[in-house]
């Protein structure tokens, strides 16, 4: 009876998860659906677009995992895509923006039938034609960010017409974004990758080339031991001929519902076999000098010198409940030739301590200086000799004037010009100049998507500039809600496009009572971003409040936030100061006059 009794039950247990998978695959197959219907909705609005037009514009918006190119003829950068996410709405574009390197100047291209929108795609420029832009794969987000389309398309956009075309060839690579892909002679090449979906997660390391004269995909079968499946590597084609593949991310599940990522810091390099033509073999490679930390989401790019350059990059320390970054600014030079890397290190601007001093020098050469006092003094010992004493004293400096050191110190002194740590972020080189455009940094549950743009000269190496620059505080940030109701709420009020800023910001009541309503904090105007930093205390306040037991969230948890925004507050207000234990509260309007004691 007993084992009867199990083997029944085991069966049961059987057909359970075969039924629950059944659920979700087909869940999956709905949930892919609805993007596609979505991404042909947005189709079809650019579908309206029936002429090329160029507007100048300001720089774009903050994204991150979008695609800059140096336009092969022109002073021009080429920014196509990206994703921006401000805490409960996912973004996902297709505009092309250039930027004019010697107008310092932008422009938005609308350009009929472009691809859909989409993030973590690849890009590659080719001279042909007057210059190509190619674009493979990439993913699409829904709003909520829970679900991912991912792209098998292949695009090219002839610069000298502005047109976009789409190159349908079978027997291409397989839906992915995370890719990488490098012109190699006349041909792509791409490898690795990962495809998402609401179940499961999968990691490429097949390499697939096409060819630019016959428009023909082929699956590349290289002999000996590859790099294991990842995205988000380093690809990159040597003076020799050959492609090195550095590092890059996977994860895996170690059990249910818990995945261990792994940043990679393995180096191989594929090579075109001798006389075989389609025959490529792998081979790791073991590069000395300075290596990169371990990190992920790290951008590349190739300099003058044909060294491969790595910027920026996260490292990620997982625990099972719990995730922290550590966010990187640092550059990384690989020397394919020396299979060496180097440290990326600035001279700073070109001293003006140097000059000083030699002008100091010219002008003691020039003038007379007062010399040394010598006194002489004659000293009778006890037993009646006399000794005579020379004392030379140096002649006194001009009084009011601080020592050269501290003055060429002063000199010095002043805020360094550098992109803050982040990962994500596109490059692009020309003429000598590296680009570093937007990417996204973590500050704790907050991500801060970035719009600014550096340059530096990698002939120089000394010091950064800043093109356009951004104050990530200015960013708005909405905080998730904990009840479907609240979540509801927050998706109506964010339905609308970027540009709903512009709309004035109003709010629509939710009808609580007052005294809950004066609590619920919500981002305006007048504070700005640092308003959206407190969006979390709409929870949490003490049980002696007689609040809602769900929107409770203890202050003191805000309270630099809080500080900082009574600081900032207009002197109208007459709010001054916070202490240790007290704080203003936000009300539905400005400000609360009263306060909480939180002790």
């Amino acid at each position: 009876m007993g084992k009867k009794g199990k083997e029944k039950k085991g069966r049961g247990a059987e057909k359970t998860a075969a039924k629950m998978e059944k659920k979700a695959s087909k869940r999956s197959r709905k949930e892919e659906e609805d993007l596609e219907a979505l991404i042909a909705h947005f189709q079809t609005l650019d579908a309206r677009k029936t002429q090329v037009t160029e507007t100048p514009c300001s720089p774009p918006s903050p994204r991150l995992n979008a695609s800059l190119s140096a336009h092969p003829e022109k002073d021009e950068l080429i920014l196509f895509g990206g994703e921006y996410f401000n805490g409960q709405k996912t973004l996902m574009y297709n505009e092309l923006y250039v930027y004019n390197i010697k107008k310092d100047t932008w422009t938005k291209v609308d350009i009929p039938s472009p691809p859909p929108r989409r993030c973590a795609h690849q890009t590659v420029v080719v001279p042909q034609g007057g210059g190509q832009l190619w674009v493979f794969g990439g993913e699409f987000a829904s709003p909520d960010g829970e679900q991912f389309y991912h792209y098998k398309d292949l695009w090219v956009l002839h610069l000298a017409t502005k047109t976009w075309e789409q190159v349908r060839s079978a027997g291409g690579p397989s839906g992915r974004s995370g890719h990488r892909m490098v012109a190699w002679k006349r041909q792509l090449i791409l490898f690795g990758g990962f495809h998402e979906s609401t179940r499961d997660y999968i990691y490429y390391n097949d390499v697939h080339s096409f060819n630019l004269d016959t428009f023909v995909w082929s699956k590349l079968s290289p002999s000996g031991t590859g790099p294991t499946p990842r995205s988000g590597c380093q690809m990159s084609v040597t003076p020799q001929g050959g492609i090195v593949i550095y590092g890059g991310y996977s994860k895996q599940r170690v059990k249910k519902d818990v995945d261990r990522g792994t940043q990679h810091s393995d180096m191989f390099l594929l090579k075109p076999e001798d006389g075989g033509e389609g025959k490529w073999t792998w081979n790791r490679i073991s590069p000395s000098g300075v290596k990169p930390t371990p990190r992920s989401g790290f951008s590349v790019a190739m300099t003058p010198n044909h060294q491969v350059l790595l910027f920026g990059g996260v490292c990620d320390k997982e625990e099972e409940e719990s995730l922290e970054g550590v966010f990187f600014n640092d550059l990384y030079f690989y020397d394919a030739s020396r299979n060496r890397w180097f440290l990326g290190q600035l001279k700073g601007p070109k001293s003006e301590k140097r000059k000083r001093r030699r002008g100091k020098a010219e002008e003691r050469q020039g003038t007379s200086e007062p010399e040394p006092l010598e006194v002489v003094r004659e000293v009778v010992a006890e037993d009646g000799t006399v000794v005579t004493i020379k004392q030379v004293i140096p002649a006194p400096g001009p009084t009011g004037r601080p020592p050269p050191e501290e003055e060429d110190g002063a000199v010095e002194a002043g805020p360094r010009v550098e992109p803050c740590p982040r990962s994500s972020a596109m490059l692009a080189v020309k003429h000598g100049l590296l680009y570093v455009y937007g990417g996204m940094f973590e500050a704790g549950n907050r991500q801060v998507t970035l719009s600014d743009l550096y340059c530096l000269d990698l002939h120089k190496m000394e010091e950064w500039k800043a093109l356009v620059e951004m104050d990530p505080e200015t960013q708005e940030w909405l905080e998730e809600t904990d009840s479907e109701e609240d979540s509801s709420s927050a998706e109506g009020a964010d339905g609308g496009d970027e540009d709903q800023d512009e709309d004035g910001g109003e709010e629509e009541e939710d009808g609580r009572d007052s005294q809950t309503a004066s609590f619920a904090l919500q981002p305006r105007p007048l504070l700005g971003s640092l308003g959206s930093d407190i969006a979390k205390a709409t929870g949490a306040l003490p049980p002696s409040l007689g609040l809602p037991e769900k929107p409770r969230t203890f202050l003191t948890k805000t309270q630099k936030q809080l500080s900082r925004i009574v600081r900032n507050l207009p002197e109208a207000d007459h709010l001054t100061g916070i202490d240790e234990k007290t704080m203003y509260c936000v009300n539905s309007s400005l400000v609360d006059r009263s306060f909480i004691n939180t002790s």
